[in-house]
């Protein structure tokens, strides 16, 4: 609702939601709101695949790299990466066996307890990162819509949606 308030506010045209999905009435304004951020998240989805389709990673890939670097040059457990992760359905166990065989990332099982995993970004997957975030621009300007303040307003209502 609010992304389709901003759109209409600074006269953009293009992407409206009935449009998008053919449907010209909704139950609601809450029900076409709920339908806007499942449509723009899948938006929004399709254009990292795309932008990390080159790099060979995955978005899941990407942010368990994202998160190892920012514990760097510590390592994590594969249950604190789970914990930050953004879907929380990954299967972390077998992204990190994908960027450890990538050689992003190397994995070492704990002395003290053998079934514990604990991860660390490589030299390799922190360049990968540093590459990625050199063009990162691209992905950043999909709400280039939007000034800084919008942005900001918009941030503040997402959360807001999910502490409900």
């Amino acid at each position: 609702m609010y992304v389709l308030f901003l759109a209409q506010e600074a006269n953009v045209k293009g992407m409206e939601l009935e449009k998008e999905i053919s449907q010209k009435k909704f139950k609601s304004e809450f029900q076409k709101a709920s339908l806007n951020l499942m449509f723009t998240s899948s938006w929004l989805v399709n254009r990292h695949k795309d932008f990390f389709k080159p790099f060979g990673i995955t978005p899941q890939q990407y942010n368990v790299l994202r998160i190892l670097r920012g514990s760097y040059p510590n390592s994590m457990s594969t249950s604190d990466i789970k914990s930050r992760m953004l879907d929380k359905n990954s299967d972390v166990s077998r992204i990190v066996d994908r960027i450890t065989l990538k050689a992003w990332a190397e994995k070492k099982v704990r002395l003290s307890d053998r079934r514990l995993v604990d991860v660390q970004i490589s030299n390799e997957g922190l360049e990968l990162l540093e590459a990625m975030d050199a063009q990162m621009d691209t992905i950043d300007q999909s709400l280039g819509q939007l000034n800084q303040e919008e942005a900001k307003k918009l941030n503040q209502l997402l959360d807001k949606v999910r502490n409900n």
